[in-house]
């Protein structure tokens, strides 16, 4: 039970960081202080997505599960958790692309938003 629990954690806590790392651009734009964790933490999800990389936290969580008594899955966090929500069951190259580049376009215009509202009050 304790393992299916930490489990459960992981995926709670793997969703609010992807969450975090497409929107929190947007955070910024109240707090600018959350650029210094969400620099970071968009660049590492950006690299996750264009590089082909699995998570750290999906193995963690597949292991989670198995030792819980549950079953592991194949793949990555997005393609099992929100691609069956958002898109076709099947994630390919090209779709894993194309979501690092929406993740970054959002971001940039958040950011080109919070500096150059910051910009324009220096002048």
């Amino acid at each position: 039970m304790l393992y299916r629990r930490l489990a459960d954690l992981i995926v709670l806590f793997h969703s609010t960081f992807v969450l975090f790392v497409v929107f929190g651009g947007l955070l910024v734009v109240r707090r600018r202080r959350l650029v210094f964790l969400h620099l970071p933490a968009l660049l590492w999800g950006a690299w996750i997505e264009f590089s082909g990389w699995i998570c750290p936290l999906t193995p963690l969580e597949n292991w989670l599960r198995l030792k819980g008594g549950g079953t592991a899955y194949r793949g990555d966090f997005i393609a099992h958790y929100l691609l069956p929500v958002l898109y076709p069951p099947n994630l390919t190259r090209e779709i894993q692309v194309a979501l690092g580049i929406l993740v970054l376009a959002v971001n940039a215009a958040a950011y080109a938003w919070v500096f150059g509202r910051r910009a324009a009050k220096t002048r």
